[in-house]
């Protein structure tokens, strides 16, 4: 075992991280649920999702047996919602080209829907020991900084620089251990932000450190101005408090999930109510502003202007669209609604309802 290997894994057996609900056992649907619902979250944010998604879940043929909008509503608020599509996509495939049963080999996971090659690496590691590589955020961020790799990790060559060192350093037993060390040590050590060096198993000798440079590296992606955008939904409410939401198309933005109707873009204000009865099929009192609310994506951020018509007759659309449909009050809790769409029910229960 080399040097690097054997520190972070002594470190790990002390100080990593123990009793999480998806360690301790080598079921590969577990662990894939994990690994799948830890990318670009945070355990404490995961934790609740995925102990109801299990009980809810609790093995693959259950996943695959059921419509994705189940799934999606299970998955509402944990974001990133092509994650749960592919999820379910992944399941159907396992059952229905492995009889259900997950395959084995990391080459093979990574053919399903979702996977790359280092979750692909994580979840036959945990759950078969193969000797693989992983190499997601917080390993990028440990190697950098240890042997002062130069370049933004996300260039190719960089990547395949350390997809390279990352395989040399691998070591030929206990992989689950030093697999462990190495999300562990930057998830909570090396992390983005002031990284804890006095705690660290590798500080002695590791480059950034000796050169002050921890928070230079890893270098920073190229800085791009995020773009801006702008939309109006529709808050369409009947008296007995049942909101009009429609199915999003299955992929795009909030793919599958339940949203209000957006507004078109330069319709005037004083059209939206012959637009509402034309397409939404309900005639309303004049458009009320809510607080306005902005929603951050991965490439750009979302102004919304939610603008509540109060419903005052239900009447026959213009087209047919099976998308829409009526949800009580009651159901929001459980709707599979996206966090901002959720964030504005819930405001219309507060009560600074309208904007000034």
């Amino acid at each position: 075992m080399s040097d690097f290997a054997r520190r972070l894994s002594a470190w790990q057996r002390t100080h990593g991280r123990h009793g999480l609900p998806w360690q301790g056992g080598r079921d590969p649907y577990r662990i894939w649920l994990s690994e799948i619902m830890l990318q670009q979250t945070q355990v404490e944010t995961v934790i609740p999702y995925y102990t109801r998604f299990l009980a809810r879940f609790p093995d693959i043929a259950s996943l695959a047996a059921v419509p994705v909008e189940d799934v999606m509503a299970l998955w509402s608020g944990l974001g990133y919602y092509a994650r749960a599509r592919n999820l379910h996509r992944a399941a159907q495939q396992v059952v229905e080209r492995h009889g259900g049963h997950f395959p084995a080999s990391a080459a093979e996971i990574a053919e399903l829907p979702g996977i790359g090659r280092s979750t692909a690496a994580a979840i036959a590691a945990f759950s078969r020991d193969e000797r693989v590589a992983i190499l997601d955020g917080n390993v990028k961020r440990v190697l950098c900084r240890y042997f002062g790799i130069e370049g933004f990790p996300g260039e190719k060559a960089v990547e395949n620089r350390l997809w390279a060192l990352a395989e040399s350093l691998l070591p030929e037993q206990e992989i689950g251990v030093y697999i462990q060390a190495q999300m562990d040590l930057g998830a909570t050590v090396c992390t983005r932000g002031r990284p804890g060096c006095n705690r660290c198993p590798l500080a002695e000798d590791c480059s950034a450190r000796q050169q002050g440079r921890q928070t230079e590296l890893p270098v920073a992606r190229p800085k791009k101005a995020i773009p801006r955008r702008e939309a109006r939904f529709a808050v369409a409410m009947r008296g007995d408090g049942a909101v009009l939401v429609e199915r999003r198309p299955p992929s795009g933005i909030w793919g599958g999930l339940l949203a209000l109707p957006e507004i078109p873009a330069g319709l005037a204000e004083g059209d939206i109510a012959a637009w509402a009865a034309d397409t939404l099929g309900v005639r309303s009192a004049a458009p009320q502003a809510l607080a306005p609310l902005s929603h951050t994506f991965t490439h750009f951020i979302l102004d919304i202007q939610p603008l509540r018509l109060p419903v005052e007759a239900e009447l026959a659309r213009a087209r047919d669209d099976a998308a829409l449909s009526w949800l009580p009050a009651a159901a929001t809790a459980e709707a599979a609604l996206p966090t901002p769409v959720r964030r504005i029910l819930d405001a219309l229960n507060a009560p600074d309802l309208f904007a000034s």
